[in-house]
């Protein structure tokens, strides 16, 4: 079932079948964004990295959370801001040393995300906080899948129509059921939280006046703008 968040005549409301004229809202409101790096072996290699021999994961703030159709804002400091299409999955119960064989009971379901990222800052810095973190850098959407096998899902990335990447989760290196095991023997996971599983080869930039959409099987199409 897919379930969307939206606000109707200054109401917030969850429905599998929003109103033609609702404004989306993101399908979750996270206490916290767990981001997985170079979980596709093909993308750490255009990057330049090893492939890892463990979940290398990051954060990024709530703050960063945007709303399908919104505007993904590049920040001045900036000169090279990159689109890296993800699926995510959404917490849907209070999460803590989960075997990887019960994942999917603190699972809500899953969503399509957009990891933006300041490339020449996450260079320059070496960790990724900085360069992940600005505002608009975490459109999620379009719904919450929430009935949905992942383990083989089409993913693409268009800018302008333009596919940029074209990758499948059965090449994560790190599958979903040890991502969540993995996190949660670090930190509790409460519900409306979200993994960004990682992203495929074919990262790029993004210009103002693009128009970005990351396209997962089974989920839907997450649309932004770039300004």
């Amino acid at each position: 079932m897919k379930i969307f968040r939206y606000l109707d005549r200054g109401t917030i409301r969850e429905s599998s079948n929003p109103p033609a004229d609702a404004v989306l809202l993101a399908p979750c409101v996270p206490s916290k964004i767990v981001c997985i790096g170079r979980n596709y072996a093909e993308h750490a290699k255009e990057l330049g990295n090893e492939a890892p021999s463990e979940p290398v994961i990051f954060l990024k703030p709530p703050s960063a959370v945007l709303a399908p159709f919104g505007t993904i804002v590049r920040p001045a400091i900036s000169q090279r801001v990159d689109h890296e299409g993800e699926l995510a999955i959404v917490i849907g119960r209070r999460a803590k040393d989960v075997k990887a064989a019960q994942w999917r009971d603190y699972v809500r379901g899953f969503a399509c995300a957009n990891d933006v990222t300041a490339r020449d800052l996450q260079k320059k810095d070496v960790q990724f906080t900085r360069g992940k973190s600005f505002d608009t850098f975490a459109p999620i959407g379009p719904c919450i899948e929430t009935d949905l096998d992942v383990s083989a899902l089409a993913l693409r990335t268009r800018v302008n129509g333009e596919i940029r990447q074209n990758g499948n989760t059965r090449d994560m290196i790190f599958a979903c059921d040890v991502l969540l095991e993995f996190i949660t023997a670090v930190m509790t996971l409460e519900p409306g939280d979200v993994i960004f599983t990682g992203t495929p080869a074919g990262v790029g930039p993004l210009n103002a006046r693009d128009r970005v959409e990351v396209e997962i099987e089974g989920i839907g199409v997450l649309c932004n703008a770039v300004a």
